[in-house]
């Protein structure tokens, strides 16, 4: 994988997804070698951050390398100057670009220009590096991937996109539940659905809560009004009652189900303090994989990481 960029979590085989996960588990495990003596990434964010911010800044530190932060104030990206012309310039002096944008278009672009790998830290498509510490936190927990049942409460927003993607490679169950209007885009569940035919697992999508998580072995949930969609926030909360994942969904999964968010919640809205408080939350487990699986993710794309 090195050289390569992430862009989508749907770029990965799922023996490279595999890959990633078991390096970061190496890692989290028996330390971190610092790989990436030497090296520098850039982080270019549209959108500020709170997780994905530190835990890349972090994990460079731990690999032995280091990592420049660039807001859009600073840059300006495709307004104050061109995203090729960004590419072009960062391509001169640093290893990797990790960008944080709206627009999916942006990253595309910039990888085309770029000499340097170029990796997806949230779009408005699509959230790989949640998705890969989704799947490392439930590898973690539950022993395995292959078979589980993840039930996803709420918006078909680019976290339920990525991770739909990942449960279709990693042979996951994923049923995410939606109200009209508020589906994952048909294109990602084309391509979901694509990848589980192939590797053992299945997406399901329905619009009753109940559905998705009776059984479940995760249950998932994320905010209902995303950064940049505040105007709409209002016609959100109408659209989304009823879609709360609290105490009395979560009997409906397995008893030893876990719930899991991907952070900021928004309390008393998707989610409630008796659940993400509760025993079965894993939600900081989840927030702190962050950082492992992306250390494997930067190492195993700018380094030569042996197999584990």
């Amino acid at each position: 994988m090195q050289g390569r960029d992430l862009l989508s979590i749907g770029d990965l085989s799922q023996d490279e997804l595999r890959f990633i996960l078991q390096t970061a588990l190496s890692m989290k495990r028996d330390g971190t070698p610092p790989l990436l003596a030497g090296k520098t990434i850039a982080m270019l964010f549209e959108k500020p951050s709170l997780r994905t911010r530190v835990s890349f800044e972090v994990g460079m530190k731990q690999l032995g390398g280091s990592a420049i932060y660039l807001s859009q104030a600073e840059v300006g990206l495709g307004q104050r100057e061109p995203v090729q012309d960004v590419a072009r310039v960062l391509s001169r002096y640093v290893s990797a670009i990790v960008a944080r944008t709206y627009a999916q278009q942006a990253l595309q672009d910039l990888a085309a220009a770029a000499d340097v790998p170029v990796v997806n830290a949230l779009s408005d498509d699509e959230h790989p590096c949640q998705a890969l510490a989704d799947l490392l936190t439930i590898r973690e927990k539950k022993g395995r991937l292959e078979g589980l049942r993840l039930a996803f409460i709420g918006d078909g927003n680019n976290v339920s996109a990525s991770l739909a993607l990942a449960a279709g490679l990693a042979g996951i169950e994923f049923a995410i539940a939606s109200p009209d209007g508020y589906a994952l885009p048909a294109a990602v569940i084309a391509a979901a659905r694509e990848r589980a035919s192939r590797h053992g697992g299945a997406i399901e999508t329905l619009t009753a809560p109940e559905e998705a998580v009776r059984g479940a072995d995760i249950v998932y949930t994320d905010v209902w009004t995303s950064m940049g969609q505040e105007g709409t926030r209002r016609q959100r909360l109408e659209a989304f009652t009823g879609y709360q994942v609290d105490a009395k969904l979560m009997t409906l999964a397995k008893p030893d189900a876990i719930f899991m968010h991907d952070l900021p919640a928004h309390r008393g809205e998707e989610t409630v303090d008796e659940v993400i408080e509760g025993s079965q939350s894993v939600v900081f487990d989840q927030a702190e994989n962050r950082l492992h699986a992306q250390k494997a993710l930067l190492a195993v794309i700018m380094a030569d990481v042996p197999a584990l």
